[in-house]
C-alpha cells in the first residue's frame, strides 16, 4: 500500500476533490445521499459564506499517491470561544475507510494544526458549528439520514475512540409516524394550555420573508442562549441560511407564536429533500433538475419531513408552547400528506424536551456523538 501523505486544500481542483470524497466512499452504501455538489462549494466560499467571517477552517486531504483515501476539516469558531469563554477548536467533514492508521494520521493532522493555534481542546464532528450538521451517527444505521442530518457507517465511531476522543454530549433524533396519531390525552392537555398561555399561531408569510427571518432570528437566539455548544447567529448568517432553506420549505410546517404581536417561539419543520437528492448523486445537472422535478412534484416521493428546531424564549418556557407547536405540526403534516416525521437533534440532557416529545408519541431512533480530547 503507498504512503499517506496529507496535503492542504489550497486549489478549486482539490475542493472538488474534498467535496467528491464522500460519494466514492459511500458509492455502494444505499442509504447515503450525496450532497449537490454546487451547494457545497457555496458553503466553502470562504469570501461569501458569512460564517467565516468570525471562523478559521482549513481543509485537508489524505493522499496515496493520486488517489483520495480521506478528508477532515478544522475550524476555529472565534464567536464559540467568545461566547463560551474557552478555547475549543473543531473538526469536522471527517471521511476515511476503515482503516485505523489513515484514521489516525488525519485526526493528528487536525490536532497538531489546532494546537498551533493555541487551542487547549479538540471537539467534533463539527460541519462546522451546532448550528450545522453535527455529530457522528452511532446508533439508526438502517435508514438514510434525513435533511440537514450527517451519515457515517459503524466503523467512524470505533475509529475515533481508538484515537482517545472521548464522549463530550449525545444527540438525539426521534421518529413518529401518521399512522400512530398524538395520543388523545395529550391533544387535550395541548388545547387547554392553548387557551392559557393567550399566545396566537400562525404559518410562516412568505410574502413577508424578510422580516419574517428577523423575527425568527431574535427567537432563535434567545431560545438556545444557555444550551451547551449553542453560538448566536447574526443577522447576516441567518439571513444566508435562510435563503438557502427558502427553496425547500414548506411555510404550512413553520410556526410562529406571538404574544402581544412579538414573536416569543417558533417551530421550522423542512420536507426531507434528502428523498429526492438520493437519486441525483450530487449533480443537479445535466439531468438532475429533471429527476429533482420527477421525484419531487411528479412522483411525490417526499413522505416525511424533519422537525429541525422548537424555540422559545426564556420568559415562556415551561409553558407548553413546544408542545403546542409540535401537535400542530405533527397534525398539518398529517394533513399534508405526509407519513412520518424526524425530530432531530435534542440534547440528551434536556429531558424535559425527550420526555415531551415521547408522550407525543415519538420513539428514539437514532444517536449521534460529539467528542473530544485535550490538546
Amino acid at each position: 500500500m503507498k504512503k499517506v501523505e496529507v496535503i492542504p486544500v489550497e486549489s478549486t481542483s482539490q475542493l472538488k476533490q474534498f467535496i467528491d470524497y464522500p460519494n466514492i466512499l459511500y458509492k455502494d452504501d444505499p442509504n447515503y445521499v450525496a450532497p449537490l455538489r454546487s451547494e457545497r462549494l457555496e458553503f466553502f466560499d470562504f469570501e461569501k459564506n458569512p460564517f467565516y467571517h468570525t471562523a478559521r477552517v482549513k481543509l485537508f486531504l489524505a493522499m496515496a499517491g493520486s488517489t483520495v483515501t480521506g478528508r477532515i476539516a478544522t475550524c476555529i469558531n472565534y464567536a464559540h470561544n467568545e461566547y463560551h469563554a474557552e478555547q475549543v477548536g473543531f473538526y469536522g467533514f471527517f471521511d476515511c475507510p476503515d482503516d485505523y492508521e489513515i484514521a489516525s494520521t488525519l485526526l493528528k493532522v487536525a490536532m497538531i494544526t489546532l494546537k498551533k493555534e493555541g487551542m487547549e481542546k479538540m471537539r467534533g464532528p463539527m460541519n462546522f458549528s451546532t448550528n450545522h450538521e453535527c455529530g457522528m451517527l452511532i446508533e439508526g444505521f438502517d435508514s438514510p439520514p434525513t435533511v440537514m442530518m450527517t451519515y457515517n457507517q459503524p466503523y467512524l465511531p470505533q475509529l475515533v475512540e481508538k484515537f482517545g476522543l472521548k464522549k463530550a454530549m449525545d444527540l438525539l433524533a426521534y421518529k413518529i409516524t401518521a399512522d400512530k396519531p398524538i395520543p388523545e390525552r395529550i391533544q387535550k392537555v395541548v388545547e387547554k394550555m392553548a387557551k392559557r398561555t393567550h399566545v396566537t399561531m400562525r404559518n410562516l408569510n412568505m410574502k413577508d420573508f424578510d422580516n419574517e427571518v428577523r423575527k425568527i432570528n431574535m427567537v432563535y437566539n434567545q431560545a438556545w442562549e444557555r444550551n451547551w455548544g449553542f453560538v448566536p447567529m447574526s443577522e447576516e448568517e441567518f439571513f444566508y441560511t435562510a435563503k438557502n432553506l427558502r427553496q425547500i420549505v414548506d411555510p404550512e410546517l413553520v410556526f410562529i407564536c406571538e404574544y402581544e404581536g412579538k414573536p416569543v417561539a417558533f417551530c421550522l419543520a423542512l420536507p426531507d429533500i434528502n428523498q429526492a437528492l438520493r437519486y441525483l448523486k450530487g449533480k443537479l445537472l445535466p439531468f438532475g433538475i429533471l429527476k429533482l422535478l420527477w421525484h419531487t412534484k411528479i412522483r411525490n416521493k417526499i413522505t416525511g419531513a424533519r422537525i429541525i428546531t422548537i424555540g422559545v424564549i426564556p420568559q415562556f418556557q415551561k409553558r407548553g408552547l413546544d408542545m403546542m407547536m409540535f401537535a400542530a405540526c405533527f397534525n398539518k403534516g398529517v394533513e399534508q400528506g405526509y407519513k412520518w416525521g424526524e425530530l432531530s437533534w435534542v440534547l440528551e440532557t434536556n429531558e424535559l424536551m425527550c420526555r415531551a416529545i415521547e408522550q407525543m408519541g415519538a420513539t428514539l431512533y437514532k444517536r449521534y456523538r460529539i467528542v473530544e480530547k485535550p490538546l
